[in-house]
């Protein structure tokens, strides 16, 4: 997404958000825990073509493109279209990049997508009504969330999120390695909700920049609505605040906000999402 400004000394009380704007420097670190783990899939030997951009190669958009725009000097866009030839990929247009980059990539045949909130809480102490949303008793019976390293649970949580996120067998196995084979693995954690020996839900947490970065959050079509979400993100939560972060954040759905706002998350900022189309 802003370089990290320091945040480990960072209070609790740093984020106000006031008209949809968090402050400085606690949101500086959430869009660098962003950034690190969207450029976790691949950003080495790349040309500085004056963007954030990765590339792992695989056939799916979520793990290709470009992330910030670094220079107020102007994008070579069709530069980086050239570097991103040969793969989907997606353009993430947030406050870290320059207010005009969302007008420049119209200009050169960018089309907008869609526009997602960037939701942050504060970690510490449990927040009183937010930690266990009353839906969380509808938990299935049996359901555990547990850490996942590698082996046969690691492909088991990609071809969950995977499925969930609409994306074919084809390239799981790219995925997979993709997983393991990340950088910056230390900083990971995978959680995997797991109902009768079987993976049912996903999510990987990144904690670094004093922040709880949450991505691919999901489950099952045929669990969904039924308190799966609620433990994961409770589960992430803990580890967030375990692991010492001073806050947690995400890009949330539409359908995933409702659920995020429950356990006291609050919209700071947003991301929007370009591609060009053929």
């Amino acid at each position: 997404m802003v370089d990290s400004t320091g945040a480990a000394g960072t209070s609790h009380d740093a984020v106000r958000l006031q008209d949809g704007v968090a402050a400085s420097p606690a949101m500086a670190s959430v869009f660098a825990n962003f950034r690190q783990y969207l450029m976790g899939w691949g950003a080495a030997d790349r040309p500085d073509l004056g963007v954030d951009l990765f590339r792992s190669g695989l056939a799916a958009p979520q793990f290709n493109g470009v992330v910030r725009v670094r220079s107020t000097a102007g994008t070579d866009v069709a530069a980086v279209r050239r570097e991103l030839a040969g793969v989907p990929w997606w353009w993430w247009v947030g406050p870290d990049s320059p207010e005009e980059t969302a007008d420049v990539l119209r200009h050169h045949g960018g089309r907008q997508l869609t526009v997602m909130p960037v939701m942050v809480r504060p970690l510490g102490a449990p927040v009183a009504g937010h930690d266990r949303p009353d839906d969380d008793a509808r938990t299935r019976s049996g359901l555990r969330v547990e850490p996942v390293r590698d082996g046969g649970r690691l492909r088991e949580l990609v071809r969950t999120y995977r499925t969930s996120m609409g994306i074919g067998p084809g390239p799981e196995a790219g995925m997979v390695r993709a997983e393991s084979q990340r950088g910056d693995n230390a900083d990971i954690v995978r959680l995997a909700a797991v109902l009768d020996g079987r993976v049912v839900g996903t999510t990987v947490l990144i904690t670094a920049h004093s922040v709880a970065g949450i991505f691919l959050v999901h489950v099952a079509a045929e669990l969904r609505r039924q308190g799966v979400a609620t433990a994961l993100t409770s589960a992430a939560l803990r580890v967030g605040r375990e692991r010492g972060m001073h806050f947690a954040a995400l890009v949330a759905s539409p359908a995933g906000e409702p659920l995020y706002r429950r356990f006291g998350f609050t919209a700071a900022y947003r991301y929007r999402l370009f591609d060009f189309p053929d």
